[in-house]
């Protein structure tokens, strides 16, 4: 392990400009004029990956972005980490609020700024940078690892369960490690063991056949945008509770421990606060913010939109109103469930004078992985080792839907060790990841299999 860890000290001026050069690339998978560019980072990473010294990488095809899949076995008595990540990522939009262009890689203050630069490009780069240590300083891994990175995960990830479900052989590990998560805080060093799941949905109120004049049929015809923003307003009541009936039917309580846990991370709420502009919280009641954000459930409205929104005025009386809701879902309620029970809800309440679309767009599971699993143990002494201190066991308020397929087709726990911050502005203008998370993250990840390894054997 020495070994290893003396060349990523000595080469981390160019896992930097590698970084760079797969930052410059802009895989962004949901906008086809970029197509080429995507396979062009998947092509990247493969090989890159034969380039460090794996024994096999390629591109998997798919019905839409290739899926680079690697491997690297060095004994089959050792144990086998599985390393999930995703090279594709969010549109720069919009270009006028970066201080730097958005597929330009920029320095400043030990920081990197770019789009992927934490989601998921200099993150995934790690586990990598730390295979790159191990083959070219100590000759070979201490575990086997197999990498599967797609090219969809911001997307959708369309593709990526068929892929799983058809290449499950080829997928055999013992532990599935992703670094797509965040730090508690900066120097803060912490695990994720929980994930909200998600329910995803889209209401289409329509009333009369066309857009009205509201001067002319005011009044008499009931107007969409007004129902829309009743039933939106009646999705919670006083106490900040979700309104849906059966809503929090299978909802796991949080337990005395866990309580205690979120009680003793050391969380500062007014700076919290400040670092998104509000003077004041609003959350289920009885619950803290920390509870309210990452382990209860959620129901908010993404976006709304109905009549005219141009400038200037235009006094019509829209003939449909739309909005997109997602609900985030906690241990053990499932999506579809939560889905049909949202559809029930709008059903109920839709006015006499109007017709309801409900759409189902998407969903995913909630995850919740066991602190005492081995892989969870020798990433908190990896990580100590690093940061001389500690990690905190913490739960995220995101999802990553992938994590619950795993644990579904190929029975694996996933690691969810990542190195970003919150503020790092991801899927915003100037997303940015901190140089020295990025060096303290290679080092983790070397520690980690070191005494993963040595726990196996």
């Amino acid at each position: 392990m020495d070994n290893a860890l003396d060349y990523a000290t000595s080469h981390t001026d160019a896992f930097i400009e590698q970084m760079e050069d797969l930052l410059r690339i802009p895989s962004i998978s949901t906008d086809s004029a970029y197509k080429d560019d995507v396979r062009r980072a998947a092509q990247w990473l493969a090989d890159h990956l034969e380039g460090i010294g794996l024994q096999h990488a390629e591109l998997v095809e798919t019905g839409g972005h290739p899926i680079v899949l690697a491997e690297h076995v060095v004994d089959e008595s050792r144990p086998t980490v599985l390393i999930y990540g995703h090279y594709d990522v969010q549109p720069p939009d919009p270009l006028e609020l970066w201080n730097s262009p958005p597929f330009e890689p920029t320095r400043k203050n030990n920081t990197l700024y770019a789009r992927g630069a934490c989601d998921d490009k200099g993150q995934l780069l790690m586990p990598v940078k730390a295979a790159e240590a191990y083959l070219q300083g100590e000759g070979d891994l201490p575990v086997n690892l197999k990498f599967v990175i797609e090219g969809e995960e911001e997307s959708g990830s369309k593709h990526l369960v068929p892929f799983i479900e058809q290449y499950q052989d080829r997928l055999d590990a013992d532990v599935v490690l992703i670094c797509d998560t965040a730090m508690f805080d900066e120097g803060v060093p912490s695990i994720t063991y929980g994930l909200r799941g998600m329910a995803y949905v889209e209401v289409h109120l329509t009333g009369p056949n066309r857009d009205l004049h509201s001067g002319t049929y005011g009044g008499a015809v009931e107007n969409p945008a007004n129902a829309l923003a009743r039933l939106i307003a009646g999705l919670h009541d006083d106490q900040h509770r979700i309104t849906i009936p059966d809503f929090y039917e299978n909802v796991r309580p949080l337990t005395d421990e866990e309580r205690q846990t979120f009680r003793e991370l050391p969380f500062d709420e007014e700076a919290w606060m400040r670092s998104i502009g509000v003077d004041a919280v609003r959350t289920e009641e009885g619950y803290s913010l920390l509870e309210a954000i990452t382990a209860r459930p959620t129901c908010d409205v993404n976006g709304v939109w109905s009549g005219y929104i141009g400038e200037g005025a235009k006094t019509v009386l829209p003939a449909k109103a739309s909005a997109k809701i997602s609900m985030r879902l906690v241990p053990d309620q499932e999506p579809d469930e939560i889905a049909e029970k949202a559809r029930r809800y709008f059903e109920a309440h839709v006015p006499p004078t109007m017709t309801l679309e409900f759409r189902d767009l998407h969903g995913g599971y909630p995850v919740l992985v066991d602190t005492e699993h081995p892989a969870m143990q020798a990433a908190a002494e990896a990580m100590q080792g690093v940061y001389g201190k500690e990690p905190f066991f913490t739960r995220e308020g995101g999802s990553i839907p992938v994590v619950a397929d795993f644990k579904r087709i190929l029975g694996l726990d996933s690691l969810l060790m990542g190195f970003g911050l919150n503020s790092d502005a991801i899927h915003s203008p100037n997303e940015h990841f901190g140089l020295d998370r990025f060096e303290e993250g290679i080092r983790s990840i070397i520690r980690l299999w070191d005494i993963y390894a040595q726990q196996s054997a």
